[in-house]
């Protein structure tokens, strides 16, 4: 029997300890020599530049563990990883391999969520143990750097795994740090525990942790993108928190899922001809109003070029925009007199530290915070799954199973999940 085949089988740590680490192990990743392949092309489709295949089994840090991956789920950062932008992401594997040459290799492997089951440990690692299943948070850092102490998202050398790393999550196997690890929700398949922490800890870290916007009771938020990953699990951040949350959707279907969800206030995006010019804007502040009467405390942004303009303008006087990221492009234009003069603040955030993680995982546990996936894909299309989430054809997360064989494996705990309701639990997938 396989290290893989024994994992799928449920083995002990014994039997998980005994057997040998192959040498090799197949994943999602992209080839170094095929970066500027797309060239001036206006579709950069990343199923070109994605391969699943076998790549080579990297030794362990000693504060690191050997993951046998479950179940993954495709992030934004995969599509920018696919495309080649901003910059290839082996300028980031180049850079790491000055201090660690075991990342800069012909291929990077791509990926910044899993679940599955603790095979191997580093020397150092004190927590956890072969057989213990886990799911990853995506902030790989050095736990020394004295900094982590105040805040993980400040330390030098900090780097979104699979992404600014090797041997990140959409594959058979994976090298995490120790301090990644939180346990795996008892009451989800291994589908659903891969698809939340990076979405949902970003979420948290803007809205609720004290470095973000900090929201309040009565708060009324905007949030771009409602139904995505990261906007799916804002609205329900908000609406637990005592928040009222106005989510933007761009399709009358994706209006109904948010009210499925709970959302009462729903702004069509499509309905507005130009959100990048000012009539634009005061169009959006005027329907956001008529909702709910007043604008908004906060804006959740992380759509970028296409919308910043427009959050900046109707987030209410000593209101705050919390960004975190720009699919939509980096260049941010937008009237900064509606910035200083209103006393307007622009918050940067970034991930979340392992706190925040650990808060987060807690939340998902109890079952106050449900997973937002949609759908799930074989490891052997991924590159199809990602290209549904370039085209923006999906909403909520897309997962990747990559070693369980079948979707709704891994529950280990049925009675919670049935306090919970299949209802919640596969609300995006209905």
């Amino acid at each position: 029997m396989t290290l893989a085949e024994a994992v799928v089988a449920g083995a002990g740590p014994a039997e998980l300890a005994s057997l040998e680490v192959p040498t090799r192990y197949r994943a999602l990743y992209l080839r170094k020599d095929e970066v500027g392949m797309f060239g001036d092309m206006s579709d950069k489709d990343v199923r070109k530049s994605l391969h699943v295949g076998e790549v080579p089994m990297p030794e362990l840090a000693p504060d690191e563990v050997l993951v046998a991956v479950m179940a993954s789920a495709i992030n934004f950062n995969t599509i920018w990883s696919a495309m080649f932008e901003p910059i290839p992401t082996f300028a980031f594997l180049e850079r790491f391999g000055r201090t660690d040459p075991r990342h800069d290799l012909p291929t990077h492997v791509l990926g910044s969520d899993a679940a599955g089951v603790v095979v191997r440990t580093g020397q150092a690692v004190r927590h956890w143990r072969a057989g213990d299943r886990v799911v990853t948070s995506p902030a790989y850092l050095d736990g020394q750097d004295p900094i982590v102490q105040h805040d993980g998202m400040l330390a030098a050398d900090l780097r979104a795994w699979g992404f600014e790393t090797n041997f990140g999550g959409l594959a058979e196997f994976a090298v995490v740090k120790a301090t990644q690890l939180l346990p795996k929700p008892r009451q989800l398949s291994w589908e659903e525990a891969a698809c939340n922490m990076l979405c949902a800890s970003t979420a948290y870290r803007m809205l609720v942790g004290e470095r973000g916007a900090r929201m309040k009771q009565g708060d009324v938020v905007l949030l771009w993108g409602a139904s995505g990953g990261l906007g799916a699990y804002g609205v329900q951040l908000v609406r637990n928190g005592g928040g009222i949350p106005v989510g933007v959707v761009s399709s009358p279907e994706k209006a109904a899922l948010l009210r499925r969800m709970g959302c009462e206030h729903v702004v069509d995006r499509s309905r507005f001809d130009d959100l990048t010019d000012e009539k634009g804007w005061r169009g959006l502040g005027a329907e956001i109003r008529r909702q709910v009467g007043e604008d908004p405390a906060i804006v959740f942004e992380h759509t970028g070029r296409d919308t910043f303009g427009a959050s900046v303008y109707v987030a209410k006087k000593g209101g705050k925009v919390v960004t975190c990221g720009s699919s939509s492009g980096y260049d941010h234009a937008y009237d900064n007199r509606h910035l200083w003069m209103r006393l307007k603040q622009i918050i940067g955030s970034h991930g979340a530290n392992y706190q925040e993680c650990h808060e987060v995982n807690r939340l998902i546990s109890l079952g106050m915070i449900h997973p937002t996936l949609s759908r799930v894909y074989p490891l052997a299309e991924a590159a199809d799954a990602a290209r549904a989430v370039q085209l923006n054809q999906h909403v909520g997360k897309v997962g990747v199973l990559t070693l369980a064989p079948g979707p709704d494996l891994g529950i280990e705990d049925p009675a919670h999940r049935d306090r919970i309701g299949e209802d919640r639990l596969r609300l995006f997938r209905s």
